[in-house]
């Protein structure tokens, strides 16, 4: 299932026939409920129903021939909380079922892709919301739907007010627009700097990678290398590699090059498919992108 995509902006747009839905820090997610049970697919198309077997039971609540997209995230001291979601989709079967009672999730629903097994994606987002609404409320949390208003004004609000909560903004949509599904048919405007940037590299080795090669969403999309890594990405970082059985690669295989500010061309490790990193950048050039952590849900 292709999931629909936002672009980036730096004001909020105003206009008649805009919703608007605060923005979530978590893992984006699709829930599929079918006659047979239940399978939640990350952003990637990663399956990783195992992951979350809270979320899993609680969709059987579902009927049959639903799919729902949405954003999985713990809250935790009352704000929403990445690194517990990435610690969550980062257990194994096993430690999931401990980190469930732990560390619950939530799922905040903002599109319903399928109802009784008829594909409703072509159908206006307001028709769909209602769809949602309907579906969901009755059932209560874990699954929920996103609030979303159609008033700018209180959309600013929230904008200014729910970063205390954990929000990083707000998406915006038009009501009548169908399901853009693989497309960037929606806008998101965050609070700070930062960005998603395509992780199509790593400097150093697979066992101690130094820097990422980045790809920022702005620009002549040259690659550029970022700042060092923290002691914490760099595991992150090996991670990844290592579950893409880059963990043995002799350093002679980094063969490609970038040109690195200051540094020259600088040899690195290609990833393919590229990884998503968040950045922070005020420049194309300089200086360097900080790459504040890696997207591993996608």
């Amino acid at each position: 299932m292709r999931v629909a995509l936002a672009t980036a902006v730096r004001t909020l747009p105003r206009g008649a026939g805009l919703a608007y839905e605060p923005k979530f820090d978590g893992h984006r997610l699709v829930v599929a409920r079918s006659a047979a049970g239940v399978v939640l697919q990350a952003r990637s198309g990663r399956i990783v129903t195992s992951a979350f077997p809270d979320l899993a039971a609680a969709a059987l609540q579902l009927p049959a021939g639903t799919v729902l997209d949405g954003e999985v995230v713990v809250w935790h001291a009352g704000r929403t909380d990445f690194a517990l979601v990435q610690r969550r989709a980062a257990a194994t079967a096993a430690r999931a079922a401990v980190l469930a009672q732990s560390l619950p999730a939530s799922y905040a629903a903002f599109d319903v892709l399928e109802l009784a097994g008829l594909d409703v994606r072509a159908r206006p987002y307001e028709r769909r919301r209602a769809l949602l609404v309907d579906l969901l409320l009755p059932l209560g949390p874990p699954l929920q739907p996103v609030p979303m208003t159609t008033d700018p004004e209180l959309a600013a609000t929230w904008y200014e007010t729910l970063p205390a909560s954990g929000i990083e903004g707000l998406v915006v949509k038009r009501l009548d627009q169908a399901y853009p599904a693989g497309r960037r048919g929606w806008q998101k405007l965050r609070h700070t700097d930062v960005r998603d940037a395509a992780v199509v590299g790593y400097t150093g080795t697979p066992r101690r990678p130094l820097a990422l090669v980045l790809v920022l969403p702005v620009g002549d999309e040259t690659p550029l290398v970022s700042s060092p890594l923290t002691a914490a990405l760099r595991r992150e970082v090996a991670e990844a590699a290592a579950a893409r059985g880059d963990a043995e690669a002799p350093a002679t295989a980094a063969t490609t090059t970038v040109t690195a500010i200051g540094l020259g061309e600088v040899p690195y490790h290609a990833l393919d498919p590229p990884l998503t990193a968040e950045v922070r950048h005020t420049s194309a050039r300089h200086p360097p992108p900080e790459v504040l952590r890696l997207r591993t849900d996608l």
